[in-house]
């Protein structure tokens, strides 16, 4: 199989239209980072964090809302996610003049779940992320709400690539670009955009150990799904991939690594220390990728790293970050 990714003057046109109710983030070098890497590195910071939403979520979720009929949107939507992808449906639901009920997991941040009912939606709490899906399914059918998937489609990849196309738009030639995975839409939307401008550059996906399910479905040739997540970045606990994005992601995706909750956790804290971020653990990956498996091999090279996003309450930041002074 083979699925075409949407093309870079259709990614163009959706960024102009999105503008209203989208910002284009910044980029920043990142002087810390560059020290401890050493020789010749040089590391760009893409601030999704700072999207409207506090994610790139809102992107993908604009551009699906806007793809739908009129009759589609009268019904309202409903989506299912950790948090992220719930808050920005919720977003793009307000934006679109629609109604949204989002599921949600039981142990997701209070500030998420606050954030979703701030745009007006609907709130419905599951035990896990299996059982939130089996829950949806169920309001998609029962009130023929439209289901927007957190990484599925090509309107997902569409809004993803935006973030992609303002990276080579703002910082023009660069080596290799680092993306935390979840589902594979925000890798397989950015690394089409990318490609397409820069068919040279290296785009390496992040996955915590707890939550390799894209990984695994490389390994495998196709989707495949895993028992359980157990990681503290539930943004990126997708428990199984599918076929557009995980067919997207193995087109443009040159490298899979891998890093741990203790990567994950000291990271957070190296940010928030150095650079005076507060970012979720998810957010945090790409930076754990840089500093752990790829140190050596994008050392002396032009490194892009996607932080992704920033919605996580002080006490839960504050109990998962590792103020780690032996990173240097």
């Amino acid at each position: 199989m083979t699925a075409p990714g949407p093309d870079i003057e259709d990614i163009r046109a959706l960024r102009d239209e999105l503008m209203a109710d989208v910002i284009q983030t910044p980029v920043l070098r990142a002087w810390a980072l560059e020290r401890i890497i050493g020789g010749d590195t040089r590391v760009t910071v893409k601030l999704e964090f700072l999207q409207r939403t506090g994610t790139f979520k809102a992107r993908g979720a604009l551009a699906t809302l806007r793809s739908l009929s009129p009759d589609q949107l009268a019904r309202g939507v409903t989506a299912v996610s950790a948090g992220n992808h719930a808050i920005a449906t919720s977003f793009a639901a307000q934006a679109m003049r629609t109604s949204a009920k989002v599921v949600m997991i039981r142990t997701a941040s209070p500030i998420r779940i606050e954030n979703c009912r701030h745009y007006g939606a609907e709130v419905v709490l599951a035990d896990d992320v299996h059982h939130a899906f089996e829950v949806v399914k169920r309001i998609e059918e029962e009130e023929g709400r439209f289901f927007v998937h957190p990484f599925e489609g090509r309107s997902v990849a569409l809004g993803t690539g935006t973030v992609g196309l303002e990276i080579c738009e703002q910082i023009g030639d660069f080596d290799a670009l680092v993306v935390p995975i979840g589902g594979g839409g925000l890798i397989g939307g950015i690394a089409n955009a990318v490609k397409q401008q820069r068919p040279d550059t290296r785009v390496i996906g992040v996955e915590p150990e707890g939550a390799d399910t894209m990984r695994r479905s490389f390994e495998a040739g196709e989707p495949c799904p895993i028992d359980r997540v157990t990681t503290i970045a539930d943004s990126l606990g997708a428990p199984f991939a599918l076929p557009y994005s995980f067919e997207l992601t193995r087109q443009n995706v040159d490298e899979l690594v891998l890093i741990n909750d203790s990567h994950l956790r000291r990271s957070m804290g190296y940010l928030f220390r150095s650079m005076k971020f507060a970012v979720e653990p998810a957010c945090a990956a790409s930076t754990a990728a840089l500093l752990w498996p790829l140190r050596e091999k994008l050392r002396n090279r032009h490194v892009v790293l996607v932080m992704c996003g920033s919605n996580i309450d002080w006490a839960t930041f504050e109990s998962q970050a590792e103020f780690d002074d032996g990173i240097d």
